[in-house]
């Protein structure tokens, strides 16, 4: 009985597995694309490809989506017809092409889920697949905000909120990373720390989600300067992983004073005049007070801040600040500055006053000062530098050297630290006329206008003649007549006379008035008062040379020739040396020169060649 028993149950496995056999050599085979990327509002294509065997005349296909669980057709597509279900989140936003593929238009963050595709073939049977869309969106930048309380105090007993970070609208779900001094800070969410973090997330409407993150630490003094920042980290299609950063921010950070500084804000040497900044600080936040005193006595400033306006010498001395931290009342927070005030006297000059001294006369000034450092005394005309040991000295005095001359005492090592005074020299003589510039008009009877310039004290006057239009003028030291008349035949011939005087003596001197040369050299004649004459010397002088130089050259040129000549006849390879008796050369160079070339033993040569050879030769 037994082995019955085994026997039927062999044949009837037997029977079972050619059953299965049977089925696995027909059938449906659907295949699709396991995962599909889209970004929100992009179009979304997920392909479906099938093998129907035995072939069947009616295909069905159908998309469905899983939702809790349970399978929710969204489409269809039987022989040339396709249509999207009613009531379903993908309503009039799905299609079916003939190869089964669905489009879905404008896609959202909710239909990111398990979509199944469904061939019904028949005889054949069913087959399906299913894939998974992935909906893709970038955050926002995050926004990083500070707490509404300001201060944040080192080493309390709990932590403090250091800053808020928003980052809004990501899918899928990011993340945030939280940053000091461009170094990540490890996510902790245990309260129990002294670091950690509090992040919360919201899901939009729009099926997006907004990131919240709140960081807490308990800070220490070397965080005073530190930067905060955050960065959201979100997926992106491809396997992409990107990163988004907020603003930095830094914390108000209180902390009690150990040591103050007392300074200058400007470390350049002082002078009198400047305005003075001495500004008081400590190591703590927020700042104590402060006082500040000068050689013992109190001086008020203002928020660690001490001005001192227009120093003078007398503001010179010890100043003292000191502040006072209650948090640490202990502490010595007082410093002290020793302040120096440079400083140079006004110049003084001997003689002060005004200088008068007559031309050629000698003339002598001292100067001098104190100052709070090494100094220098120089004395001045302009920007020429004429004396620097103070005594300025001139022997012979010349109108030229009338004028202002200006006495500069200078502390050279404090840049702009000097005093300087002035005085005036006046030089009084006989007048002296500057070597006047001659006249030109391009004929003769034009109006000319003429110059003649005086130095003189008392003031020259001038007198012209012949006499014309006249106007004068002062120029620095010295005096300008100018006069306008008629270049007469006379006045070409003798020029004008200008004479200048003063009480202590006069000057004259004649302004030659010509006519102007010609612009070209080609002109034969220049008018010259009314009469034609020849070119100018030079220019005769120039055409001489041109006619010399010409001469001289023709010259070697004909005793070259003559000298190859005879040389050629002396050689018998002349040809024409058959011919009658001829001058060798002759020549004309400028109408005078002749040169002419004959030769005894030539004339032999020339009479032999010319006999005839008789009938009996």
């Amino acid at each position: 009985m037994d082995a019955g028993i085994t026997f039927g149950r062999a044949f009837l496995s037997c029977t079972l597995l050619l059953l299965a056999l049977q089925g696995c050599s027909g059938g449906v085979t659907v295949k699709v694309t396991p995962t599909v990327e889209v970004m929100k509002g992009e179009v979304a294509t997920l392909p479906c490809t099938h093998t129907v065997s035995p072939p069947s005349s009616t295909i069905v296909g159908e998309w469905f989506i899983e939702e809790q669980e349970t399978r929710k057709r969204v489409a269809f597509r039987q022989g040339g017809q396709s249509k999207s279900d009613a009531d379903t989140p993908l309503s009039n936003r799905v299609s079916i092409g003939e190869d089964f593929t669905l489009t879905i238009t404008s896609v959202q963050p909710s239909d990111e889920l398990k979509f199944f595709c469904q061939v019904t073939a028949g005889p054949a049977g069913v087959g399906d697949a299913a894939t998974e869309l992935k909906v893709f969106f970038a955050p926002e930048k995050p926004e990083l905000t500070k707490p509404s309380s300001q201060a944040i105090y080192v080493d309390q007993s709990f932590s403090s909120e250091i800053g808020r970070c928003v980052t809004m609208n990501g899918h899928p779900q990011p993340r945030i990373i939280w940053f000091k001094d461009d170094q990540p800070l490890p996510e902790v969410k245990d309260r129990d720390q002294k670091t950690y973090m509090v992040p919360s997330v919201v899901k939009e409407a729009s099926g997006l989600f907004t990131l919240h993150s709140k960081l807490y630490m308990n800070p220490s003094k070397t965080d005073k300067d530190s930067a905060f920042y955050c960065m959201v980290e979100y997926k992106m299609p491809g396997g992409q992983v990107q990163q988004k950063k907020s603003d930095s921010i830094t914390i108000n950070l209180n902390y009690a004073s150990e040591t103050a500084t007392f300074s200058l804000v400007d470390t350049a040497p002082i002078k009198e005049g400047d305005t003075v900044t001495m500004k008081c600080e400590t190591d703590g936040n927020p700042q104590p007070e402060f006082e500040f005193t000068k050689d013992g006595k109190s001086i008020i400033g203002e928020g660690g801040m001490l001005v001192l306006k227009s120093v003078k010498r007398t503001d010179a001395g010890v100043y003292q600040c000191t502040a006072t931290d209650f948090d640490n009342i202990d502490a010595d927070l007082s410093g002290t500055i020793t302040l120096s005030v440079h400083y140079i006297d006004p110049v003084s000059v001997t003689p002060a006053e005004p200088q008068v001294v007559m031309l050629g006369d000698k003339v002598e000034w001292q100067c001098k000062t104190k100052g709070s450092a090494p100094h220098t005394v120089q004395w001045k005309k302009g920007s020429e530098v004429l004396s620097q040991d103070g005594t300025l000295s001139i022997q012979e005095v010349s109108y030229d050297k009338a004028g202002e001359y200006m006495c500069v005492g200078a502390v050279p090592s404090v840049p702009g630290l000097m005093s300087q005074a002035s005085v005036n020299l006046t030089v009084k003589g006989k007048p002296i006329i500057e070597t006047p510039a001659f006249g030109e008009v391009t004929k003769e009877g034009e109006m000319v206008t003429l110059k003649c310039a005086s130095y003189g004290l008392p003031r020259p006057q001038f007198t012209w003649k012949p006499e014309g239009k006249e106007s004068v003028t002062l120029e620095g030291n010295k005096m300008v007549s100018t006069v306008t008349l008629q270049a007469t035949a006379e006045i070409m011939k003798s020029g004008v006379s200008c004479e200048v005087s003063n009480k202590h003596g006069t000057d004259q001197k004649t302004i030659s008035v010509s006519v102007k040369r010609a612009a070209h050299g080609n002109a034969d004649r220049v008018p010259l008062s009314g009469n034609p004459v020849l070119k100018t010397a030079d220019m005769q002088q120039g055409g001489s040379s041109s006619v010399v130089i010409a001469v001289v050259v023709c010259v070697l040129l004909l005793l070259l020739l003559v000298a190859l000549i005879y040389f050629l006849n002396k050689k018998r390879k002349l040809p024409c040396g058959k011919k009658d008796k001829k001058e060798v050369a002759t020549g004309e160079v400028n109408n005078d020169i002749v040169v002419e070339m004959k030769t005894e033993k030539a004339n032999e040569e020339s009479g032999l060649l010319n006999k005839r050879p008789s009938p009996g030769q």
